[in-house]
């Protein structure tokens, strides 16, 4: 909406819900602000910092100086770290990896030929989405413990998927772009406040500001032509919106069900894309049981953790945010069970836990946090336009050439603006 009212059009914005944000949004107990997931982003990810500069949101993020990802294992000391120097890529990891604890010798040389295949795969070619990233791991003499202790620390947050069923495509595509074109590309970003103020507030502002007519609650229930073939119309809560365009970006279960049959979206196969959940948990003690800012597991359940105390407004005791990527083991246990099992788990990796007050617990459940990018997903993925030649796509699902990140939803926005804006014959300065 953004990009289209800066090329000069008029917009109209309908959402659903009674707020911005989509995917990323917070919600408040017991006086503490929490996220629905913990987001991160990189260096590399342009488009979604372009997007937060745009929003005036840039000072609610931090960025890592340089890469530094502190790896624990339960009762394994010191902590090992994922880190980059200043040498150009793909040489400023080699100290980092020649180094790197939770791997044998053997298996660190093992990983550095492995990375000099991954840099001679080309992404054009469009076989490599037929393949597991696992199954050409293995085929590079990857171990079981490379395997967790390394490749899936990284693919299982950017993809929901571990090594075993993600496509090696999209594998290839996040390290080649995230880790080993350019040495600062996997710098990690995150809010220092919460999403719904970094996004959602700071959107709706940017949004009014360009004069953007914004209509939070008004659901839609569909998108037909318009009479003769001019435009199309929005059917929503409160009537029909005429349009010269109309950008449709819902997730993708729904999207063929809201379109006329000349828009030509198929929704067999669109179900075939898929969903695969995260659970995210939100741990409060009584005092710091984690002195990194993140910190990413092995040999343990707690995938990646995160210390959100600032951003949850708390002044004595520490947040912690556990995110479950892949969830489809912990979606349906109770917050109880949950609790049970990774308090435990806590303890295990940070042992100062041990003499803190677990203060509260609290499970978000995404049951279709991202479509399934595993083999194949690629043929699925719908370009931005559609048959319907004012209507067109945008969203984490379409043909980004990105997971289904912040970054490739930007980018999907930025694309269908583009696409909408010129079918209008209007001009469009801003790629």
């Amino acid at each position: 909406a953004l990009a289209a009212a800066d090329a000069g059009v008029r917009v109209t914005l309908l959402e659903a819900r009674r707020r911005l944000g989509g995917a990323t949004f917070s919600f408040q107990r017991d006086g503490l602000w929490f996220d629905n997931g913990q987001h991160v982003h990189l260096r590399c990810c342009t488009a979604y910092r372009a997007f937060i500069d745009r929003i005036g949101a840039a000072h609610m993020l931090t960025m890592q100086d340089r890469l530094a990802i502190p790896v624990m294992r339960p009762g394994q000391k010191p902590v090992q770290w994922i880190r980059r120097t200043n040498l150009p890529a793909p040489f400023h990891l080699i100290r980092s990896l020649a180094t790197y604890g939770h791997l044998s010798p053997g298996e660190r040389l093992r990983v550095g030929r492995a990375v000099l295949g991954l840099m001679r795969l080309d992404l054009r070619d469009g076989s490599l989405d037929q393949r597991t990233f696992l199954d050409w791991l293995r085929h590079h003499g990857q171990s079981d413990n490379a395997v967790e202790s390394l490749w899936d620390l990284i693919i299982l947050p950017t993809l929901n998927l571990p090594s075993s069923r993600a496509s090696l495509w999209l594998a290839a595509m996040v390290f080649k772009v995230g880790l080993l074109h350019d040495r600062t590309a996997g710098d990690v970003g995150y809010t220092t406040t919460t999403l719904g103020r970094a996004h959602g507030d700071q959107g709706l502002k940017a949004l009014r500001n360009a004069g953007v007519e914004v209509r939070l609650g008004e659901g839609v229930a569909g998108v037909s032509t318009g009479q003769g073939d001019d435009g199309a119309v929005v059917h929503s809560r409160s009537g029909p919106v005429h349009a010269d365009a109309v950008i449709l970006a819902v997730p993708h279960a729904q999207a063929a069900s809201m379109v006329p049959r000349t828009a030509n979206l198929n929704g067999a196969q669109l179900s075939e894309l898929g969903s695969v959940p995260i659970v995210n948990l939100h741990v409060i003690y009584d005092r710091t049981v984690m002195e990194h800012p993140f910190v990413a597991g092995v040999g343990t359940p707690l995938q990646w953790v995160f210390d959100r105390t600032q951003s949850a407004g708390m002044s004595d005791g520490q947040v912690l945010a556990i995110s479950l990527s892949s969830a489809d083991p912990y979606i349906n246990i109770s917050t109880g069970d949950l609790r049970e099992r990774f308090a435990r788990e806590v303890v295990r990796v940070f042992p100062r836990a041990r003499e803190a007050r677990l203060l509260g617990f609290y499970a978000t459940r995404e049951h279709q946090a991202t479509f399934c990018q595993g083999p194949g997903s690629l043929a699925l993925r719908p370009q931005t336009p559609t048959h319907m030649p004012n209507l067109f796509l945008a969203g984490a699902w379409t043909h980004t050439g990105w997971p289904a990140t912040m970054e490739g939803a930007v980018r999907s926005g930025n694309k269908a603006a583009r696409e909408a804006v010129r079918s209008m014959g209007a001009g469009f300065c801003t790629d």
